[in-house]
């Protein structure tokens, strides 16, 4: 029950700071202009006007559930302290991991309410100007779990941060240009330390296990229909069995663990 109240007080403060109507706002209008602008190209295509609309909506995700993600977290522990809300909160029979999971709990329901929002949108759209015949829904539900397991580790990396940094201002600006290094600067480093390599030991040895490591890598991969197009949307190419379907699996499940682990064991030692 003590999880489940820190959660409550969690999405009141939430809603009240504005953050659910944002991050559904965002991924209703962003999904919404891709399903459209993607809808021009089905009929050409000859494929699944919703595999289109999905793989369109999964190169925004990798960008903006990160963002969200983070700018959820990124004040969930310094806040508290600033505030003095913290030393307040472990005054009463509560633990950390019960503080901290609480707040996963809050934040993940927010970011898993503003997804199903943004993609529901996109299947009404597809169902009203296609019909329903011949549609797979599969490809919308992968994306919806993927998406909250790539949330649920930005989430834990940003307790993680919020833990180090201890200073709401601070930790913004960290947490902005974390996910900057993560989803942007690390493939375009992929990318040329591929090119520099240009077929060698980098590129069938050590590349696939790094293209994997970054879990916004094995999400993006995990949702495009064909290693094809994932090659076309990313400019990277993956080679080697670690590169697979159950490599891409295996890390995008275990960094939301890793992430939370990590955020409490230097929560654990954070002094109010």
């Amino acid at each position: 029950m003590s999880v489940l109240s820190i959660t409550r007080l969690e999405l009141l403060i939430a809603r009240r700071n504005m953050w659910v109507a944002t991050s559904v706002l965002l991924m209703a209008l962003f999904s919404v202009v891709l399903t459209l602008a993607g809808g021009a190209t089905t009929g050409s295509l000859a494929v699944d006007p919703l595999l289109v609309a999905v793989t369109s909506i999964t190169t925004l995700s990798v960008y903006l559930i990160p963002l969200v993600a983070l700018l959820l977290s990124f004040d969930a522990i310094s806040g508290e302290i600033e505030r003095g809300t913290l030393a307040l909160g472990l005054t009463y029979p509560l633990s950390r991991a019960e503080i901290l999971f609480g707040k996963f709990l809050a934040h993940i329901i927010v970011l898993g309410f503003a997804v199903a929002v943004g993609l529901g949108l996109a299947a009404l759209l597809v169902v009203w100007k296609y019909g329903i015949a011949d549609i797979s829904f599969i490809p919308l539900v992968r994306l919806f779990a993927t998406s909250l397991a790539l949330g649920a580790t930005f989430l834990g990396l940003g307790y993680l941060l919020s833990s180090l940094v201890r200073q709401p201002g601070v930790s913004s600006g960290v947490a902005i240009a974390f996910w900057l290094v993560s989803v942007v600067l690390y493939d375009l480093g992929l990318l040329g330390a591929l090119v520099a390599d240009n077929g060698g030991t980098f590129t069938t040895s050590v590349f696939p296990w790094l293209l994997i490591a970054n879990p916004t890598d094995a999400f993006r991969l995990l949702n495009m229909p064909e290693i094809a197009i994932a090659e076309l949307a990313t400019g990277l190419r993956a080679s080697g069995p670690v590169s697979g379907f159950a490599g891409q699996l295996t890390s995008l499940l275990l960094w939301p663990v890793v992430a939370l682990f990590l955020a409490w064991n230097v929560f654990r030692k954070v002094e109010p």
